[in-house]
């Protein structure tokens, strides 16, 4: 499923959702199901900088150029923000990553639009680090062995 797939089904899902305490709401039951890192994966060099609370990022390079990512945060909205970035981006191809314009998506389902400065500011951390982590995956030319 491509990135924008997974986003037109999230859309279609917040659509739903009449207001932002239901988003809310529905934000923080997705949180509560992404599951956690092992303890040895929260790492400095994994911990996102920027946000209020604590978040860390985990990548790792898969087969086609893709890329899947686990994360944690210690607040509940975080967390379920973290979901959310998750079934966008995990396992997406490093291309569609850098193209899709998340910030839009996020304002367009009504995510944004209520979050304090410091969680926008954290969100767009994640969104910073998930496309940097895309970036620095080698493109694999199909060939086992190389990139």
């Amino acid at each position: 499923m491509t990135v924008q797939e997974r986003a037109d089904d999230i859309s279609a899902e917040f659509e739903f959702l009449d207001d932002w305490e239901t988003r809310y709401a529905h934000i923080i039951d997705l949180g509560k199901q992404n599951p956690a890192l092992e303890p040895e994966e929260r790492t400095e060099d994994a911990r996102v900088r920027g946000c209020a609370s604590q978040v860390w990022m985990v990548f790792d390079a898969s087969e086609g150029d893709r890329l899947k990512m686990r994360a944690e945060s210690d607040a509940m909205i975080v967390s379920g923000l973290i979901a959310l970035l998750i079934r966008l981006f995990s396992d997406a191809r490093k291309d569609e990553i850098l193209a899709f314009d998340a910030p839009a998506f996020l304002e367009n389902i009504g995510v944004t639009g209520a979050l304090t400065a410091q969680r926008s500011n954290g969100l767009n951390s994640m969104l910073e680090r998930i496309k940097s982590a895309a970036d620095a995956q080698p493109v694999s030319d199909g060939v086992p062995g190389n990139g």
